[in-house]
């Protein structure tokens, strides 16, 4: 994968980024592996591992009869897994092609959920009501040039005392080479108002070819991501830090329970995930 450094603006960038994901859409129905949602018991890895992390900060311990708006959902998978767990749920992308695919999954299984297509940055606008759960997880926040409209949305979605929660690859492993025989850094941590401009001719899970091979994304450093949430009103209520992805960033990762982590003492030294827990 190619990177170069762009000073492009948002429009052109979303354009871009748009015709990417949505040749991604059908990559990702083989490649999500859909049909094992046919099992009425079956939730995804993301889902089942964020739903151990919130159940401390969630009445009851669980997401059921909760209002829950998943942000940033892609196909699906992952908000009609929290459907599963019982909440009402309403899924938000700025990919009509993704969130046709996650109607008809819906559909298929019998579960109910409400689609809205915008850009998260728009998403207080586009959504109607309020939320206990505002929820998004993983691979999200890159995509996005301003995390304070970002938080903003979020606080605005939220009811007095709901919940904010996001996993997301951490931006110290963003800045690591993904092709170096060891861990060196090689990306900005630090945000210079530029994107990086990548151009890879297939997606994080293979499956073929895309021909709108290029994407801008924007680093965001751990400070700048709580100092947004703190911005918008928010109160932290937990930081973590993990080990484990849910998809192999280095071909030098190693496939774990849950996932992929670096090699050896190497998943010692540096985060592959941050997750937060905040409350409005």
């Amino acid at each position: 994968m190619n990177e170069h450094v762009a000073d492009v603006d948002w429009a052109s960038a979303r354009e871009q980024n748009l015709a990417n994901w949505e040749e991604r859409v059908p990559l990702h129905e083989r490649a999500y592996g859909i049909e094992a949602f046919d099992d009425p018991d079956h939730l995804s890895d993301v889902v089942r591992a964020d739903l151990r992390a919130l159940a401390p900060f969630l009445p009851g311990g669980d997401v059921a009869g909760l209002d829950v708006c998943h942000l940033q959902c892609h196909i699906g998978t992952d908000t009609l897994s929290l459907a599963r767990a019982g909440a009402r749920v309403t899924g938000v992308d700025f990919s009509p092609g993704a969130l046709a695919s996650a109607a008809a999954l819906a559909q298929r299984l019998g579960l109910e959920a409400s689609w809205v297509e915008t850009d998260v940055l728009d998403a207080r606008a586009a959504v109607a009501g309020d939320f206990d759960l505002v929820y998004t997880s993983i691979g999200t926040i890159t995509w996005l040039p301003d995390l304070d409209r970002w938080a903003a949305q979020i606080a605005a979605l939220l009811r007095p005392g709901g919940t904010f929660f996001i996993r997301d690859g951490h931006p110290a492993l963003y800045a690591l080479d993904e092709e170096a025989e060891g861990l060196v850094t090689r990306y900005r941590y630090f945000p210079d108002g530029t994107a990086h401009a990548w151009d890879a001719e297939t997606t994080y899970v293979g499956g073929g070819a895309l021909t709108n091979t290029r994407t801008y994304e924007w680093p965001h450093p751990l400070s700048e991501i709580v100092n947004a949430l703190l911005g918008a009103g928010l109160e932290l209520l937990r930081l973590d830090e993990g080990r484990t992805l849910p998809w192999r960033f280095s071909e030098r990762m190693v496939e774990v329970e849950g996932g992929y982590e670096w090699p050896g003492e190497e998943r010692d030294r540096v985060p592959a995930t941050f997750t937060i827990v905040a409350r409005l």
